[in-house]
This record gives C-alpha cells, sequence and structure tokens, in this order.
C-alpha cells in the first residue's frame, strides 16, 4: 500500500526530533483493506485523508505518523471463511496533532 502525505491539506512528518518531542493531541483510527482472489487484486484500501478528516482542522498539523498494518484473529476468521476470495487487513493510522 502506498500512503501520499502531499495530498493531506496539512503539513505531515512521519518523525519528530528525538530532542524536541512533538506536544498535542495523540489520535489512533483503525480501517480495513481488502483483497481479492487469494491477495492477487487489491479491492479498497484506507484513505488516509478520511481517516484523518475527523482529526485535523485548518491551521494545524500532523506528526508522528504510523501506519500498522496485521491480520487480526477476525481477519483471518474472514479470510478462512471465504476460502481466501476475499482478504482483509487492519490498518492503523496513529500519530499526534499538533496546533
Amino acid at each position: 500500500m502506498t500512503y501520499d502525505a502531499t495530498a493531506l491539506g496539512v503539513p505531515a512528518t512521519l518523525a519528530s526530533s528525538a530532542s524536541e518531542p512533538v506536544e498535542g493531541e495523540h489520535f489512533e483510527v483503525t480501517s480495513r483493506a481488502v483483497w481479492g482472489l487469494w491477495g492477487l487484486v487489491q479491492l479498497s484500501q484506507p484513505d488516509l485523508r478520511k481517516a484523518l478528516a475527523h482529526q485535523v482542522g485548518d491551521g494545524v498539523a500532523v506528526a508522528d505518523i504510523r501506519i500498522k498494518s496485521k491480520a487480526r484473529f477476525s481477519d483471518i476468521l474472514f479470510t478462512v471463511i471465504t476460502l481466501g476470495l476475499l482478504s482483509t487487513r487492519s490498518v492503523t493510522i496513529e500519530g499526534t496533532v499538533v496546533e
């Protein structure tokens, strides 16, 4: 999966300086990515802009963005039930909103 921070409309950084940690409100948003045909075709990908829409507003920035993708038990169970025709992964986006 590829994410483009330039399309967010607000300044975004992946990591802040270790000597000067960022202060602000921490957020965490989880959504799902779906693949079909045993993982060969990507059907949907979490939209970074939509995921952060409730977190950011005018005149703010997002810092320390981390994106984690993992298969939870429910994702594996869904894949087994559909015999691999559909496969899901949980994608967690977390970071800090700086005003």
